[in-house]
This record gives structure tokens, sequence and C-alpha cells, in this order.
């Protein structure tokens, strides 16, 4: 038995047939079946189903699948130790990143373009979602690293935070809005309307009226709506999307309070919104780099991490 014939069985079932895997591994048909019919010769054993339109595994096949990809783990973490002790890391590396973090002063991408200049046999797969469901991923393994802005300020059970950016909540309105208070508006980065006052607009101002938030699931979203569960009331979000920009185009036509993250400058911008600071206690978003409390599961999602950690640090770590 050799692995390469474990590695065609997965392959085939994972497939549902002989044609796409052998298009995914890059062999000639034939080859693969001999290889598939020299395993089950061998083990005496009809593996593959191939009455149907599709192939599937017997029972037997059923059974032994699990194993033949546990041999093929163990495999690929044997080269995987020799890579590291040869220093020649090699691995696929899966990376959940939050919507839109490309907009703020870390630089993702050199950071990513560095690491692949000097491991270039490690494959980086990056996926965007909510902080939620990335959060999720990660406690069950199904990402390595993410980039998230957790709703909570203690990391959730078996996650471990860096923060790499911790900015207030701040209010955008237009300046014919009750909150601007008869104030004009100061621009990008603005001044405070009469509502807001000296220490900042109370919280308490936002119940009753229409909201322009970033969707549910986001750690802005969840930061909003803590707050104001704390302060005894349900934010009425009536708009909703990923991009602030757009939430502030919806505010400065008058359509509610756009609740974004500071710097308001990236938002605001010629849009002649009002932007008022909240009182204290002040909510704040948070970006933070996450990973699994017992590390990463391999030497090539260790050094990624290892690189994150110093070349995104902008925080507190």
């Amino acid at each position: 038995m050799e692995l390469r014939q474990l590695l065609y069985f997965v392959t085939v079932v994972e497939e549902a047939g002989f044609t796409r895997a052998a298009e995914r591994l890059h062999l000639a048909q034939p080859g693969l079946s001999s290889q598939i019919r020299r395993l089950e010769r061998e083990l005496g054993q009809s593996l593959l189903d191939r009455s149907g339109r599709s192939v599937t595994p017997t029972e037997v096949g059923r059974a032994l699948l699990p194993h033949a990809r546990a041999a093929l783990a163990a495999a690929e973490g044997v080269r995987q130790v020799a890579d590291e002790f040869g220093g020649l890391l090699r691995g696929r590396i899966t990376v959940g990143v939050l919507s839109g973090v490309a907009a703020h002063e870390f630089d993702l991408a050199a950071v990513l373009a560095a690491f692949h200049e000097e491991h270039p046999r490690i494959e980086v797969a990056l996926t965007e979602g909510s902080s939620d469901r990335m959060l999720a991923a990660l406690q069950e393994g199904e990402l390595d690293i993410a980039l998230v802005g957790p709703a909570q300020e203690d990391p959730v059970p078996g996650v471990s935070f860096q923060v790499l950016v911790d900015e207030p909540l701040v209010a955008a309105v237009a300046p014919d809005h009750p909150l601007a208070g008869g104030t004009e508006a100061a621009g990008a980065g603005g001044g405070t309307g009469a509502a807001a006052g000296a220490g900042g607009l109370p919280l308490e101002a936002l119940r009753g009226l229409p909201v322009i938030s970033l969707p549910r699931g986001t750690g802005t979203r969840g930061v909003l709506e803590r707050a104001c569960a704390r302060a005894g009331f349900r934010p009425r979000v009536v708009f909703e999307a990923a991009d602030p920009r757009f939430l502030a185009q919806l505010a400065g036509r008058g359509l509610g309070v756009a609740v974004v993250p500071r710097p308001a400058e990236s938002v605001t911008a010629g849009s002649g919104l009002l932007v008022l600071p909240f009182a204290a206690p002040v909510p704040r978003a948070r970006i933070v780099l996450a990973w699994r409390t017992a590390g990463p599961t391999g030497p090539a999602a260790a050094a990624l991490l290892a690189r994150l950690r110093t070349g995104l640090a902008t925080g507190p770590a």
C-alpha cells in the first residue's frame, strides 16, 4: 500500500468521480483507475461503487476513509516538521479578514507579500466574513488566524486577541438634523452640535431615532447594541451596510444617524456631515488579530501569526 494510492482514493471520493479527480491530481484517468484497482486488490475489498452516475464509497470504503485521511495528514505533518527544521516551511493557512479591513492604516497586503517572498511554498487562503462567523470558525478550527472586530472586550473562550485598532464610535448627522442643535456642520472631522454639549452626545439621545449602522455580526454593530442595552433601549436601525462611506451618504440625505468608528474623516470627507462624539462611557470599536489560544496547528500558521503580530502591531499586545 502506498500513500499516493490513499491520496487517489480520498480524492475520487471527494470529487465523486474519476474524471474530476484525475484533473485535480493532474493525472491521466486510466492511470488513476489502475492505482485504485491495485489498492482494492491488495486490500481484498471493493472501496468504490462505480455503478451510479457518480462514484461513491462502499461500506468498506466509508470505513477506510477517515483512516486514509489520517495517514495523509500524518505524512504531511512529518514533511512540515522536517521542513521546519530545514528552514523550508510549507503548508496551507486559512486567514479570515473582516470586510473593509484594507481601509485601515496597517498594510495587510504588504505583510502577506513579504511573508510569501520568504516562504513561497506556503499557500495562504484569505476569506472575508462577519466577525461573529469568523470567531466561531476559529473556535471550530476552520480558520487558523483572523482579523475581526469583536463586540465584546474580552476574548471569546479558546481564542486570544491582539488589539490592532481601537477607535471611539461617533454619530454623523446632516446639518439640519435635530441632534445638530442648530450648529452648522463642521465638515470632515467636524465639531459638536448643541445637542451633544461639551461632554459629548449622550447615547440615550439615539433612543427612538432612526439609526444607520454596519450589519449584524460586525463588531461595530455589536458594540453599539451592547452600549444601548446598558443604557436601557434598543437602537432603531433602519439602514445597514458594510461600507461606512455609504452609511455617511445615507445620513447626509437625512435618513438617520450614522454610527461609525472614528476617525470620521474617512467617511465624512466632503459630505457636510456634522460629527458628534459620544459622552462617556464612549463605545469603542476594535479590530483585533485573533488566533486559537492553544496555538496554530502547524509551523506554517505559527510563522505567519508571528509575522502578523509584529507587522500589523499598531495597538497594545
